[in-house]
C-alpha cells in the first residue's frame, strides 16, 4: 500500500541529513522536485501487460535464458513474466542506483502486544535495531533476513531508508514481493491490492497512495506512504519504503520512532490484547498520513486567511488564488485515495484469521474492532474533506469579492469617462455654433467697404443679438451650470434667464429688508 499524503516543511526545509535551507535562500531550482504523473494503468498486477510497450510487442518466441535463482536474480527468479526490457521501463531497479547504502529500522510487535526493537546485528549498524546494508555487507543482510524468527514475534516491521537494488532484490527474494509494489512505490503511483491469499493461511496486502506549494517561508510537501505486508498464521512482515527522506519527506528512523510510540498507547494496547490480528499495526502506521493531512491543513487555513485579507488590497493575488484552488482539487483526490486505502484494508480480512488457531469468538471480536478503527480514520478523513471543501469555498468567495472590486473600479473609471465625453460633446457643439456666428461677424459694412448694404448700426444690433443668442444657448445645453439647480429638465433650464432674474430680484429684496431689521435694530 501506499498512500500520498500532504507534508508540512516549516520555516525551513532540509535538502540533505546535515544541513537546513531556509526558503527564501532557495532558487527555483533548488525546490524540491515535482512529483511525477502517475501511469495508473501499471498499478496493479491485474493488468496483463505490466510496464510494457503494448505498441511494439515481439510476438516471437524469446531464446530460452537461465535466470539466476538467488537474490540477484529478482524479479525474473519468482515472476518469469517480467522481462529484463519491463524492468528498465519502469525504472524499479535504475532510480534505486544511486543511493550507495540503505537504512533499514527493524521493530517487533510480541504477541503480548508489546513494542520493542531487536538487537539484530550490533555489527552493522548504529545499534542493534538498525541495519546500515553497503556494498560488502549485502551478504550479511541476506544471512540475516534467512535466519529464524523468534516464536514470540507477532508482527516483525521493516522501515527502509535510501533502498538499494540490492536490498530490493533481497526482500523481493525473500518476501516474494510482487514488483508491482516496488514500481508503483518508485514512481508514486497510488494502488492497493490483495495478493496470493490462501484461505486459513494468509496474502499479501499492498497499498500504494504533484507540484509542492510554497507559501512564505513554508512549504507543502507531497509525501508518500508506501507499505507492504505479508499476513501469516506465525509468521507476519511488513516492510515500509521511504522514496527520499531529504525536503523533510518522512524518512523510515522517523516513522520506526513514531511506531515504537504506539506501543505505549494505552487505547492501542487494548486493541492488540484483544486481536491478534497484526493488520491493526498496519492501521496504525496510517494515522501518521492523517496527522499529516491535519498539521497541513492547520497551516494552509491560516495562508486562506492571510489571502483573503491581503486580496482587496492587491488584485494580483487573484492568480494566486487560483493556483492554491488548483492544489486544493488535486488534494481533494488525494485524500479520496487515502479513503479507499482504509476502506481496502477493512474489506480485505485476513485469511489467517479463518485458521483453527483462532476461535470464531476471536475472529468475531477482532472484525468488530477492525470496522470501528477503520471506521474510525474514515471518519476523521470525512472531515479532513469537509475543510478542505470549506478552503476552497473561502477561495472562491475571495475570488468573487476581487473581481467584484476590480469591477466597480471600472465602473466607476466608465462613468467618469462617460461624463467627460458628454462634456466634449456640448463642447464641440459651442465650437461649432461660434463658427457659425463668426461667419455672420464677417459681414461687411458699407464704413468700411463701401459699396455693401449693411451699417455700423446693423453690425452692432446683430452682434448683440447673436452674442446673447448664444449665451442663451450655451447656458441652456449646459446639464451642470451655476444657472441652473441641481437636476434641472429642459423646460427649467430653458426658462434659466426668467429664474436668474428672479432669484436676483428675491435676493435683493431679501437683503433690503435685512438691512431695513438692522436699521430699526440699530435705532432701538
Amino acid at each position: 500500500m501506499a498512500v500520498k499524503t500532504l507534508k508540512a516543511a516549516i520555516n525551513r526545509v532540509r535538502q540533505d541529513d546535515s544541513k537546513d535551507v531556509p526558503l527564501e535562500d532557495l532558487k527555483d531550482t533548488a525546490l524540491p522536485p515535482a512529483v511525477p504523473a502517475p501511469p495508473y494503468r501499471h498499478a496493479a498486477p491485474s493488468g496483463p501487460w505490466p510496464w510494457m510497450d503494448v505498441n511494439a510487442v515481439d510476438f516471437k518466441t524469446s531464446p530460452t535464458v537461465d535466470i539466476d535463482q538467488s537474490w540477484p536474480g529478482y524479479p525474473q527468479n519468482q515472476f518469469g513474466n517480467w522481462t529484463p526490457d519491463q524492468v528498465r521501463r519502469s525504472q524499479m531497479l535504475e532510480k534505486c542506483s544511486k543511493n550507495q547504502s540503505s537504512a533499514i529500522y527493524w521493530m517487533d510487535v510480541l504477541h503480548d502486544g508489546s513494542f520493542i526493537s531487536p538487537d539484530i546485528a550490533p555489527d552493522m549498524g548504529e545499534n542493534g535495531h538498525t541495519t546500515v546494508v553497503t556494498s560488502q555487507r549485502e551478504d550479511d543482510f541476506w544471512n540475516m533476513l534467512q535466519g529464524e524468527r523468534p516464536k514470540n514475534i507477532r508482527v516483525r516491521s521493516l522501515f527502509v531508508d535510501d533502498l538499494t537494488s540490492p536490498v530490493l532484490r533481497m526482500l523481493g527474494t525473500k518476501y516474494n514481493i510482487e514488483p508491482f509494489f516496488f514500481t508503483s512505490s518508485i514512481n508514486w503511483i497510488p494502488s492497493r491490492y490483495q495478493e496470493a491469499p490462501i484461505h486459513g493461511e494468509g496474502d499479501r496486502t499492498k497499498i500504494n497512495t504533484q507540484a509542492h506549494y510554497p507559501m512564505g517561508d513554508q512549504m507543502l510537501v507531497i509525501d508518500l506512504l508506501a507499505i507492504h505486508m505479508v499476513r501469516g498464521v506465525n509468521t507476519n512482515t511488513i516492510i515500509s519504503y521511504h522514496p527520499d527522506s531529504a525536503w523533510r519527506r518522512t524518512s523510515a528512523k522517523h516513522l520506526h520512532s513514531l511506531m515504537q510510540l504506539v506501543g505505549g498507547s494505552v487505547y492501542w494496547q487494548k486493541i492488540f490484547s484483544k486481536s491478534d490480528d497484526p493488520t491493526f499495526v498496519f492501521l496504525a502506521i496510517l494515522w501518521y498520513a492523517l496527522y499529516a493531512w491535519d498539521e497541513s491543513f492547520e497551516l494552509l487555513d491560516n495562508h486562506v486567511s492571510e489571502l483573503e485579507s491581503q486580496v482587496l488590497e492587491d488584485h494580483a493575488l487573484t492568480r494566486e488564488l487560483h493556483i492554491l484552488q488548483a492544489h486544493l482539487l488535486h488534494y481533494q483526490a488525494l485524500l479520496h485515495s487515502f479513503e479507499v486505502s482504509v476502506t481496502f484494508i477493512e474489506k480485505t480480512q485476513n485469511p489467517a484469521m479463518e485458521s483453527s488457531v483462532f476461535s470464531d469468538e476471536q475472529r468475531v471480536e477482532s472484525n468488530g474492532l477492525m470496522k470501528r478503527e477503520c471506521e474510525n480514520l474514515i471518519g476523521e478523513i470525512d472531515r479532513l474533506e469537509k475543510r478542505r471543501m470549506m478552503m476552497s469555498s473561502r477561495l472562491k468567495n475571495a475570488t468573487d469579492l476581487a473581481f467584484a472590486s476590480v469591477n466597480l473600479e471600472d465602473s466607476k473609471q466608465t462613468r467618469t469617462l462617460t461624463e467627460a465625453t458628454v462634456k466634449d460633446s456640448a463642447a464641440m457643439k459651442q465650437v461649432s455654433f461660434f463658427r457659425q456666428t463668426e461667419s455672420v461677424f464677417g459681414m461687411n459694412v458699407a464704413e468700411i467697404n463701401p459699396g455693401t448694404l449693411g451699417t455700423i448700426p446693423h453690425y452692432v444690433e446683430t452682434t448683440i443679438s447673436l452674442t446673447l443668442l448664444t449665451v442663451y444657448i450655451v447656458v441652456t445645453l449646459q446639464t451642470h451650470s451655476s444657472f441652473h439647480k441641481k437636476n434641472a429638465t429642459f423646460l427649467q433650464r430653458a426658462a434659466w434667464p426668467v429664474l436668474l432674474l428672479g432669484r436676483i430680484l428675491f435676493e435683493l429684496s431679501a437683503g433690503a429688508k435685512n438691512a431695513s431689521a438692522r436699521t430699526v435694530d440699530d435705532k432701538v
